[in-house]
């Protein structure tokens, strides 16, 4: 039985989202996620290079959220965050809602899809197309770095005759109501797939 002004601190917002956590007067309601080392932070011992995960050696961000209006609860839990997934730079507020958006849309559907599909044109390229693994790695590996680099941080322009090749895997690969994604319904449904659940009702 959890005490009066305790705090229910959840990892993943699909539950809370959905409405499938009871509530009870007293006690607090937060959701923390970690963000896990960023591809651009700067590393500079092995354990941190080690450290993919986060919560050992390299620093991570976490994204959390709090809806109750109790600022000693929301300081209370960010201690509480902080510890379980130290080292932490900082801590980010946002709404249950903006946590799913980003856990699982923008994380989950796009970022870790995306990821994964990586690794299946790579394979393509090494098991189908023949292409020597220790090549196809020396290239692709570099490549995806500097994709990242310019295109979140705009370290360089891609060339002009990258850009076209790009809108030619965009047109060829990706679909064109892509955002769709984005919307509340699509939301639902794929929270609905992760929580093996038919539907959710709010």
């Amino acid at each position: 039985l959890m005490k009066e002004g305790s705090v229910l601190l959840t990892l993943d917002p699909a539950a809370a989202y959905a409405g499938l956590l009871a509530e009870r007067e007293g006690i607090h309601q937060a959701c923390a996620h970690p963000a896990h080392p960023s591809v651009f932070l700067e590393r500079t011992t092995p354990e941190e290079w080690a450290d993919t995960f986060g919560g050992i050696a390299a620093p991570q961000e976490v994204v959390a959220a709090y809806e109750g209006g109790d600022e000693a609860i929301r300081e209370r839990t960010a201690a509480v965050i902080r510890a379980i997934y130290a080292p932490v730079i900082d801590v980010h507020w946002v709404t249950i809602k903006q946590l799913a958006q980003l856990e699982p849309t923008l994380v989950e559907t796009t970022g870790c899809m995306i990821g994964q599909f990586l690794k299946d044109s790579m394979d393509h390229a090494i098991h189908e197309v023949g292409i020597p693994e220790d090549a196809v790695k020396a290239l692709f590996y570099g490549h995806i770095f500097i994709s990242l680099t310019n295109a979140l941080r705009g370290s360089n322009p891609f060339s002009d005759a990258c850009l076209r090749a790009m809108d030619y895997g965009r047109e060829s690969i990706i679909k064109p109501d892509w955002s769709k994604v984005w919307d509340d319904a699509e939301l639902d449904k794929v929270l609905a797939t992760m929580l093996e659940l038919d539907t959710i009702e709010r």
